[in-house]
């Protein structure tokens, strides 16, 4: 049972003109018409999201692109290094000892130009370090929505002891040194366990770690909304039909929470996509030769007098990432706010 709404009349007999009217009318328009036509206007917030639209196709066609702009992400052109320096010569061909590159090979062989010391083409290794980055991201980010919206909705839902003792279970874990944990923790497991080795563990780990010690974040929210639902007109209409508990969640409480935790998971798959790369930064995230953007800042900060290409262009593609998931999760916000206007 949903918010009951007024029949309209049969539109069988309708006037024409009326009809059109009634098509201009917000009125007469669903939620989802009404936040599309409020984000169209959004042109930042369109903007965001046709970047990240973008990223989310590099990221999965990652070897078509590689194959067709670039080179295996850990092939090493050592011909284009100088062996004194490991710098990028100027001119691989007939190399002039202390002649290098100032752009760092950039050109049409390589888009991005090439790492230092082992020369492995940069486009390739940012466009499979968008698939790590999104990849950890987002499923980490569907556990912690999982884990967030069943905790949330059952402690708003019942409240009483269950409501409190789910709401000091989240201020312990968002009291929790996460960092600290997640360096700890990944650093000492084994090379293989749960049936995972190498960087299927590690990748496996992380997720854990953001997805499992991150949910309260949106359990606070799914909480705070659910309390207010189900002190609503339909709800008390559902339950003077009879309507039992589980029929109230699923079918009246759960579809209402559907836009707050879409709008939030866009705000927090950043906030992950940021944890993952500084976990790589710091040494403690998926293990080399993996292409990971924080990996590359990490090797970058030791070369970056001789390559500065290498430190901006990781770090553009973190920023870039980073600000359109932001751009695109604000738009999403501001067109589904029933105190927006038209």
């Amino acid at each position: 049972m949903t918010a009951p709404m007024d029949a309209p009349e049969s539109s069988q007999h309708a006037d024409p003109e009326a009809v059109v009217a009634g098509a201009k009318n917000p009125a007469s328009r669903s939620l989802r018409q009404i936040a599309w036509q409020r984000f169209r206007k959004d042109k930042v917030g369109m903007a965001g999201g046709i970047v990240v639209v973008l990223l989310i196709l590099v990221a999965i066609f990652a070897p078509l692109l590689t194959a067709w702009f670039g080179y295996p992400p850990n092939q090493f052109n050592q011909q284009m290094i100088d062996p004194a320096t490991g710098g990028v010569l100027l001119d691989p061909d007939d190399p002039v000892p202390g002649m290098l590159d100032p752009w760092g090979g950039i050109g049409a062989d390589h888009l991005l130009g090439v790492e230092p010391v082992n020369g492995r083409d940069l486009f390739s290794r940012i466009v499979y370090g968008a698939r790590t980055s999104l990849l950890v991201a987002t499923v980490a980010t569907v556990v912690c929505v999982v884990i967030g919206t069943v905790l949330g909705v059952v402690a708003g839902y019942f409240g009483g002891w269950v409501d409190t003792v789910i709401s000091r279970a989240m201020d312990i874990f968002l009291a929790f040194p996460l960092l600290l944990f997640a360096i700890a923790l990944v650093g000492v497991i084994p090379d293989g366990a749960f049936g995972l080795t190498g960087n299927g563990l590690r990748i496996g780990v992380l997720i854990f770690i953001i997805g499992f010690f991150n949910w309260p974040y949106i359990g606070r929210i799914v909480r705070g909304q659910t309390l207010t639902l189900k002190e609503r007109e339909f709800i008390e209409a559902a339950r003077s039909l009879g309507a039992g508990s589980p029929h109230i969640v699923f079918r009246e409480i759960l579809p209402n929470l559907v836009t707050p935790i879409l709008v939030y998971s866009t705000l927090l798959i950043p906030t992950n996509i940021l944890f993952e790369a500084a976990l790589s930064f710091l040494g403690v995230g998926v293990n080399p030769p993996t292409a990971t953007w924080g990996g590359m800042l990490e090797n970058a900060l030791r070369f970056y007098t001789i390559a500065p290409h290498f430190v901006i262009i990781p770090g553009l593609a973190i920023f870039i990432t980073v600000l359109a998931f932001n751009l695109f999760g604000d738009g999403l916000r501001d067109a589904f706010d029933p105190r927006s206007s038209d």
